[in-house]
């Protein structure tokens, strides 16, 4: 069982100190991929660098830039291109000056279609200044902050570790309200396991995912993230025991327990589940892996 973590403690629009360099306001867009909503967070004194400043509400923007005042907003960070995490950094740049760091899209993700929606759409105007694809040092009086390329949830996805407080910025890649939805071609079942060998190794104090709580027993939680994922991959492999089947005819089995609003988006991490086990060898397609391929033991 993960141990989730979801008890927190806040109200929208305010800005709360919550480690000696970190200051967090949430904005005011809970929903069932958010969970209270988007964790902005404000790293250092005097000059700040601002992660994920989130969706594009004036409010969440009149709130960051009440929570800076007087201070320079030299940096901003972005783990990813989706709708919740990097539209507001646009007008937060025209605001500060600020210059935005982040990834950008290699051009596969998928389409806002109404087939499944992720994350509230994506952010498909995200153009950073500054590309930390392959990672790199951001730094400013007080705070230094690496990025690590962490594709998986998406393939531009980006984790911040804070070097002085041994604290990393997780994103999506680790919550702990939820596990991560994982939707190809753009997630990737692969790279999200490796991503979640990189982060462990990492021996983080404790991670800031964007929604929801901290996650300060790192280590058991992310090994608890890992095993569910080898647990849900298992399932699938044990499921086709039975025959051949569609990804249709799996997940109301497979995803009883979860919210049926979320088994479309369990869907597709399922898919991604398959695709890892497709490039394994140990499942195979009728043609190219897709939601309505049928899939069989190899």
């Amino acid at each position: 069982m993960i141990p989730y973590v979801r008890d927190i403690q806040f109200e929208y629009g305010a800005c709360d100190q919550v480690s000696p360099l970190i200051r967090r306001v949430v904005a005011d867009n809970p929903g069932p991929f958010t969970f209270t909503g988007t964790g902005t967070y404000i790293v250092g004194r005097g000059e700040v660098a601002v992660i994920d400043p989130g969706p594009d509400l004036p409010e969440h923007l009149a709130a960051i830039l009440k929570a800076v005042d007087g201070e320079r907003v030299s940096r901003i960070l972005i783990t990813h291109h989706h709708a919740d995490h990097s539209p507001l950094a646009g007008p937060l740049k025209a605001a500060t000056g600020a210059t935005i760091y982040g990834c950008a899209v290699a051009g596969h993700e998928v389409e806002d279609t109404g087939e499944v929606k992720m994350e509230a759409g994506h952010d498909h105007d995200f153009r950073p200044d500054v590309s930390l694809c392959g990672g790199g040092e951001v730094s400013g009086p007080g705070w230094t902050m690496e990025a690590i390329p962490t594709p998986g949830h998406t393939s531009n996805h980006l984790c911040y570790a804070l070097k002085e407080e041994n604290a990393c910025f997780t994103g999506d890649h680790i919550m702990g309200w939820s596990t991560t939805v994982i939707t190809p071609p753009d997630g990737d079942m692969t790279d999200y396991l490796a991503s979640l060998e990189a982060i462990r190794a990492r021996n983080f104090t404790t991670l800031w995912p964007t929604h929801g709580p901290p996650i300060r027993d790192v280590t058991p939680f992310i090994d608890a993230y890992a095993e569910h994922r080898q647990e849900r991959i298992d399932q699938i492999l044990n499921a086709l025991k039975a025959g051949p089947a569609r990804i249709r005819d799996l997940v109301p089995t497979l995803y009883a327990d979860v919210d049926q609003r979320l088994w479309r988006a369990a869907a597709r991490s399922m898919l991604a589940g398959i695709i890892h086990l497709v490039r394994q060898g140990k499942v195979v397609a009728d043609g190219e892996p897709g939601p309505e391929s049928e899939y069989r033991l190899a």
